[in-house]
Order: C-alpha cells, then sequence, then structure tokens
C-alpha cells in the first residue's frame, strides 16, 4: 500500500515509518497540516494516517477538506485526543477508523488490515476481475481468455478504482479526484477516453455508463 502519514512527533514519526516499511508499504510523511496540503493535492494515495494537533491545519480540518473535493482516501486518525466529543468529531468528517494514542503497532496493523479487508484494497501483483479476466498489476497487462492487452498506468489505476467499488456508481467528479492528483485533475472527456480504451479490452459487459452520474463496474 501507499501510505500516507503526518505525525508532527519526530520520533512517532519515525517509528511509524520504519514500521510501515518493514510491512512493505510505501510511506510518505510530514509534520505539519501545510506540508499534507501540498503533498495531498499532487500525489494519490491508499490510505491516509492522520494525527489531529499538528501545527498548521489540523487533521480534522484536513480530512473535512478533502472529503468536500470528493478525495475519498481511507483514513485513518492517529491521536491523544480520547473524548468521546472527539471521536464523534473524526468520524464526521470522514475517517474510516480512529487510533488512540498511545497504541501498539500490531494494532496499527489490525486497523490498517481491516480497511483492507473492508474496502477491498489489494496488494498482490494479480488481481481477479471474473473466471476469464485478470489483471498483471506488475506488467500493465489484462489477461483476458488467451489475449493479453497492455494498458497505461493510468488505465490501471482507473480500473483498480472502479474495481475497489464493483456494484457501486462512481462520479466522474469522484474517480476523477481519487485516481488524480487535485493539481492534475482531467476533463470528463479524458476519463470517457480512459473507460472506452478499457471497454475495448475488457468487454462492453464489465463498465456501465450511468447517465447523469458516472460508471458502474459490473
Amino acid at each position: 500500500m501507499k501510505i500516507f502519514l503526518m505525525e508532527d512527533d519526530l520520533i512517532l514519526n519515525e517509528i511509524i515509518e520504519e514500521h510501515l516499511l518493514s510491512k512493505k508499504h510505501k510511506v510518505s510523511t510530514v509534520f505539519n497540516g501545510d506540508e499534507a496540503e501540498e503533498l495531498l493535492y499532487s500525489e494519490t494515495f491508499d490510505l491516509l494516517l492522520l494525527d489531529v494537533n499538528v501545527p498548521g491545519t489540523d487533521g480534522f480540518e484536513l480530512l473535512d477538506d478533502l472529503r468536500q473535493r470528493d478525495i475519498l482516501t481511507p483514513a485513518i486518525f492517529i491521536t491523544s485526543l480520547d473524548m468521546v466529543d472527539d471521536v464523534e468529531r473524526g468520524f464526521n468528517v470522514g475517517c474510516d477508523d480512529y487510533l488512540k494514542k498511545p497504541f501498539e503497532l500490531k494494532e496499527l496493523d489490525l486497523r490498517i488490515n481491516n480497511i483492507k479487508r473492508l474496502l477491498k484494497i489489494e496488494n498482490s501483483e494479480v488481481l481477479k476481475v471474473s473466471d476469464m479476466v485478470y489483471i498483471d498489476k506488475k506488467n500493465l497487462m489484462i489477461m483476458n481468455k488467451d489475449k493479453n492487452t497492455h494498458i497505461s498506468l493510468k488505465e490501471l489505476n482507473v480500473l483498480e478504482y472502479l474495481l475497489k467499488n464493483r456494484g457501486t456508481p462512481v462520479s466522474v467528479e469522484e474517480l476523477s479526484m481519487n485516481v488524480w492528483s487535485y493539481e492534475n485533475a482531467p476533463v470528463a472527456p479524458t476519463i470517457r477516453t480512459y473507460i472506452k480504451n478499457l471497454r475495448k479490452v475488457l468487454g462492453d459487459d464489465y463498465i456501465t455508463n450511468i447517465r447523469g452520474v458516472g460508471y458502474r463496474f459490473n
């Protein structure tokens, strides 16, 4: 997983980063809300780990702003704020879990694995789409029956996001904000081109156009 960590405690930041790296995750770390905003609007991540009381924009405000912009990357608050009202606010602004300090690193692993399970975030280099179709992420290839077709990295990212939300309509805005960085969000015709290319490889039955909404992976 590609994980974003915002933690202003230098030692704890380093401990968490080293632990996540040991679990084969890719990690980007920042120490304040201003750095966080700069990075989160220029890159995409699989998971956000957010402290709340940090210099600049605090964790609650940061996540609230992300959610208002349709950036739905799963997020876990890791914070010493342990009152019920704090937990309630955390979930109200859109977090997926709330981990109170101090915590064991094993507990953090459990929370991360639970989010991966619930949101169907895959680590495997080969993803199963159906009994006939598989995705080779490492080699950017869709294996459909006996035919292997290369796709671009961005087409893979689009397909992965639709797969993660299989059966649920995904708007053009949501797809844009969660596959591209905020600063490089594409126009709707660009996304339609990616969808068209994927349909050519997969067949028309997998991705449905929901008029006025966006797309759904069946």
